[in-house]
């Protein structure tokens, strides 16, 4: 039996341990590595991923299978994310940014002008290394958008079913964490 099955979802409902063990075995790495990409220091990461799966074994019975298991725990770990960065700023460990100017982009989401690399492989490490700093600065509803369209690959309507938006917000969410992304990305040297 696969996770996609509907017998699966009724086993989940049922808190069969061994159903609630393969959705954890199955999606165990994927939320860790999502929980990380949204910019927690891997401590943080850990404690959301954690937490994320302790409430998806709390909620189990809820869970009713209109939705794939792995939407369904996408959604709880944005909304655990949201929190622990609520966490960080009563903390006095983030700052707010300015809105960025929009007009980086074309209307399509892609770049005006692209940054290019003057060695690939040097440019490859360096820019990674910068857009994972330059994430540190996009608000997490922007930068989850982000990370589940560019780092997870998944589809519109998954994401939009995450992070409880439609389409339209999806896209208008894209546009702005490109933005800021490319912004920032510029304020450290990387031209297009």
């Amino acid at each position: 039996m696969t996770v996609d099955d509907p017998q699966f979802a009724a086993q989940i409902r049922a808190g069969e341990p061994a159903a609630l063990q393969t959705v954890v075995h199955a999606y165990l790495g994927q939320i860790l590595r999502a929980a990380r990409a949204a910019g927690l220091d891997p401590q943080r990461a850990e404690d959301v991923t954690q937490a994320t799966f302790a409430t998806f074994i709390e909620k189990a019975s809820q869970f009713e299978g209109r939705s794939h298991v792995r939407t369904w725990l996408f959604g709880i770990l944005y909304k655990k994310i949201a929190e622990a960065r609520r966490e960080l700023q009563r903390e006095g460990k983030m700052d707010d940014i300015d809105d960025v100017v929009e007009q980086r982009f074309n209307p399509d989401g892609t770049w005006v002008r692209p940054p290019q690399p003057a060695d690939e492989q040097f440019y490859r490490t360096e820019v990674d290394k910068l857009i994972k700093e330059c994430l540190e600065i996009v608000p997490t509803q922007q930068r989850m958008a982000f990370v589940l369209r560019e780092v997870e690959d998944l589809d519109t309507d998954e994401i939009c079913k995450i992070l409880e938006v439609t389409r339209t917000n999806l896209g208008v969410l894209l546009y702005r964490a490109r933005n800021r992304l490319r912004e920032c990305l510029e304020t450290k040297g990387v031209r297009g």
